[in-house]
């Protein structure tokens, strides 16, 4: 996802020093992770009194929120603003329509599907959903459903939004490439002044939050990879020195300006990803997996708005808090950055034109990846008898390597997983520091090295202090935290956007 960041005529800025969002959201974090590195037991139990706060009243606000991203994206695609270009009204798109979708099938790809696709499917299976009964026939197809449902329509119809403001302010409006900017119809100058600087601090935090959160759960798989692959140790001091190693890693690549070698790297990521994909549905149950493929797909449609919609008012609601909630909240904390790269790409593009390759492509791709990974991994559990569901209980991020690993040539296919992830968290270190540099740094497409080296070491020092605090329930509580204040940000950005595309049609 890095080889966009300096190529082209987008890298016009000189360099420049950071600004007052650098330094105020810089020095929460710190903050931060100093309270986490000296208390850390005060830090958890703050953050489980946050999350509950979060949870129960504000629910149904993330529920209705990614619903109604979905529906504007939906609007846009098909209503009077769909033939605006992104861009000058003769201009042509920077990228092929196949290399564009090429390069958001990257911006979608990343730690998440890997480290989610055959784990959630079969925890989903021994703890399903409200009204289903655990390890049934039911519960494993309402388990590809849900999988399918958390990495589909919703996450896209976030990043979309995002994406398409930014890109219309950016490339339409010749605005700075900053959050701030897109709310310059509601605000006018007062985007350049303290407001703006706001508006920029809270897309920062909850970047720098989101990011941390996927680091942490990069530097879990990463271990349990190894673990499964090589044997060694599965705890907090491994994943630690994963993350210490890729830190280096990245920190040379930024001080180098290795661009090309990273934009290699992701290439050579979106191959190994196609090969394992391909090599699981070959080698494994290859019809059950098309058939379940299909119904899962099936059922998503058919029961979308009520999946969308439900929160299960009469129960505690706890399953949809650990897992939908959960979902919602890491991806409009990881918005900003995923949305600034889309927003990247995809200059000269017509808004029904993004919102087809941005909402549905990835989605297609994502729900045939868990039908996949996930539909492999259940018909091991319930047909080959290989139980591993309850090892994902225990240690989520070794569910991947052990569906792997049971299929023929399961080594080289754990090889081929280690370095997938690897490499993802790699090139998502590199590519996320530089988003929150460019945020931080008045919104500059080339900010200094320093920036990204500061930034990319805090948001390593923080993965580790969440890991230390509580591992994954640490790393859940304090995105669905940090998520709800840019939430709000996103529906005033949807506000804006409708304003000034009135603005163009008149």
């Amino acid at each position: 996802m890095s080889g966009w960041k300096r190529g082209g005529s987008l890298n016009r800025n000189e360099k420049r020093s950071p600004g007052l969002v650098f330094y105020v959201s810089f020095s929460i974090v710190a903050v931060f992770v100093l309270w986490g590195a000296f208390f850390p037991n005060l830090l958890s139990q703050v953050t489980n009194t946050g999350l509950n706060w979060v949870m129960n009243q504000f629910s149904w606000f993330y529920m209705l929120v990614t619903t109604l991203f979905v529906g504007v994206c939906l609007y846009l695609a098909f209503g009077p603003y769909r033939h605006i270009k992104l861009g000058k009204k003769d201009g042509e798109p920077d990228y092929s329509f196949f290399t564009w979708l090429g390069l958001l099938f990257a911006a979608g790809m990343g730690v998440g599907l890997v480290f989610w696709g055959t784990a959630e499917p079969v925890l989903h299976y021994i703890d399903p959903p409200p009204g289903y009964d655990p390890k049934t026939e039911a519960a494993a197809e309402a388990a590809l459903t849900y999988s399918v449902f958390h990495w589909a329509l919703q996450p896209w119809g976030v990043y979309a939004i995002i994406g398409l403001t930014l890109s219309f302010f950016k490339f339409r409006r010749q605005r700075p490439g900053l959050i701030s900017h897109a709310f310059y119809p509601l605000i006018g100058k007062k985007a350049d002044g303290p407001a703006g600087k706001i508006i920029n601090i809270f897309a920062t935090l909850a970047t720098g939050i989101g990011v941390a959160t996927t680091f942490g759960l990069s530097a879990m798989q990463v271990s349990g990879g190894l673990s499964e692959v090589f044997g060694t140790p599965n705890n907090h001091i491994s994943q630690l020195v994963i993350i210490a190693v890729i830190t280096v890693l990245f920190m040379v690549s930024a001080v180098s300006g290795v661009d090309k070698g990273i934009r290699y790297l992701s290439i050579t990521n979106l191959i190994i990803a196609a090969v394992l994909l391909a090599a699981v549905l070959l080698l494994g149950p290859t019809i059950f997996l098309l058939e379940s493929f299909t119904t899962a797909a099936g059922q998503y449609i058919e029961n979308y708005v009520t999946l969308s919609l439900s929160l299960d008012p009469y129960s505690d609601g706890a399953w949809r808090g650990e897992w939908t909630i959960f979902f919602w909240s890491w991806v409009i904390a990881w918005g900003p950055y995923v949305g600034m790269f889309i927003a990247r790409i995809s200059r000269g593009r017509t808004i029904r034109e993004f919102i087809f390759g941005v909402l549905f492509v990835p989605a297609l791709l994502g729900a045939l990846w868990f039908t996949v990974m996930g539909g492999t991994a259940l018909n091991m559990q319930i047909v080959e008898g290989f139980d591993i569901a309850n090892q994902a209980e225990k240690s989520e991020e070794v569910a991947f390597f052990i569906m792997l690993g049971n299929l023929p040539i399961g080594l080289v296919l754990n090889l081929l997983g280690l370095l997938l992830i690897t490499i993802f968290f790699i090139t998502s270190a590199d590519s996320a520091s530089y988003v929150l540099s460019v945020l931080s740094s008045k919104g500059t497409l080339n900010p200094k090295a320093i920036t990204k080296l500061a930034w990319g070491f805090l948001i390593s020092i923080t993965a580790a202090v969440l890991l230390l605090s509580g591992g994954l329930e640490a790393l859940r509580a304090v995105a669905i935290i940090a998520a709800l204040p840019f939430a709000i940000i996103i529906l005033a950005m949807i506000v804006s956007l409708i304003k000034a595309l009135r603005e163009e049609v008149k």
